[in-house]
């Protein structure tokens, strides 16, 4: 499920979602070898209605969703009260090597000021759950989507 099924199924959720992730940085779980997690910093972009991470070709993320394409990432938060809020997705990730797909992925990450290098690998992580904490008075208060539900 690309990330425009989220915008259409829930717009605001995903509104929050994405200025929680983007032009920041943000946790990337992937599975080892070993079947332990492993964690990442990562700076997600969101274009075309499409979630995507850049990394280098030999980085263990990458080599990890390679063979296993299951992965969680949560977004950083500001402080020990939760900041701005939570936001997190899991989903599977896919390598793109369509020379279209890599074009209009560049110029999306341009338009939030990156400029990834030639040499990067390309995922774009389908989105099949997504869940947001805010707190409200201290308490928290939750949303969730899940796709097809």
């Amino acid at each position: 499920m690309s990330w425009q099924k989220l915008e259409v199924a829930a717009p605001e959720l995903a509104v929050f979602g994405a200025a929680r992730l983007t032009q920041r940085i943000a946790y990337l779980a992937t599975i080892r070898v070993d079947g332990s997690p492993r964690v990442h910093p990562v700076s997600p972009f969101i274009g075309h209605g499409r979630l995507f991470v850049y990394m280098e070709p030999a980085s263990p993320k990458g080599n990890d969703l390679r063979r296993d394409e299951r992965y969680a990432m949560h977004c950083a938060v500001e402080d020990t009260t939760g900041g701005g809020g939570e936001f997190c997705v899991r989903g599977t990730a896919g390598l793109v090597e369509d020379p279209e797909t890599r074009s209009k992925a560049f110029d999306a990450a341009g338009t939030i000021g990156y400029k990834p290098n030639d040499r990067y690998i390309l995922f774009e992580l389908d989105v099949e759950e997504a869940l947001a904490t805010t707190y409200k008075d201290e308490r928290p208060v939750r949303s969730r989507w899940r796709s097809g539900s």
